[in-house]
């Protein structure tokens, strides 16, 4: 007969607590070693993305150690109700676009007016912003070709679609990060997405007729 279980054993354990909460508790308490290893954790992440947001290495380095200066000092702020990180994303996404603003190289647009091509409007179906694969003939010139394409964006779709197709970050995190709706972070991620495609698109019908020549003259 088996050995009926105590009522310790027969209950589910609790769900485990995220690392970073014990982190911060003890940031907050006055640990600097913690707050350090939060910084170790982050700062890379946290330095891609405002490098993708200004297009700037060295903006981009002053940035991360301005977000991690901040986020000691409001440390208090912090009430986890979000992920640590989303919360450091938010503070980088914010000094990024401040230090785009004082450099006056952000362009005022809608960000949620129709994408146009020479064609006319894209139909909203093409969510897919990725080239057909019969197109990719080298990896590293492709990632190269999206860097650069990725530069190209506004910066409210390029901040978006950083955070949503690079950073992986969910689309509740990319609007609790940016201070949006949910819905909102959809439809400039699908805006982003389009112009990706647009571009790529032209990219490549530009290189074809060159590799056909190329091909031909072999």
């Amino acid at each position: 007969m088996p050995a009926i279980q105590s009522p310790e054993t027969a209950t589910t354990k609790p769900d485990e607590v995220h690392p970073d909460v014990a982190l911060v508790a003890r940031a907050k308490d006055g640990d600097t070693s913690a707050f350090e290893q939060l910084v170790r954790q982050y700062d890379r992440q946290i330095f891609r993305v405002a490098q993708h947001i200004t297009q700037n290495r060295e903006d981009a380095e002053d940035i991360t150690q301005d977000v991690f200066f901040k986020a000691y000092t409001k440390l208090d702020q912090f009430q986890g109700n979000s992920k640590f990180s989303t919360w450091l994303v938010r503070i980088a996404v914010n000094e990024s676009l401040m230090r785009l603003r004082k450099r006056k190289t952000s362009k005022t647009v809608s960000m949620d007016e129709d994408v146009h091509t020479e064609e006319g409007s894209i139909p909203r179906d093409f969510a897919e912003w990725r080239p057909n694969p019969e197109q990719l003939y080298g990896q590293g010139e492709l990632s190269d070709i999206l860097r650069k394409t990725i530069q190209g964006l506004p910066p409210g779709f390029r901040t978006v679609f950083t955070l949503r197709d690079i950073e992986n970050l969910s689309t509740e995190e990319t609007a609790e990060a940016l201070g949006l709706s949910v819905p909102a972070v959809k439809s400039r991620l699908l805006r982003a997405r389009l112009q990706l495609r647009e571009r790529l698109s032209r990219y490549f019908k530009q290189q074809n007729p060159l590799q056909a020549l190329d091909g031909k003259s072999r």
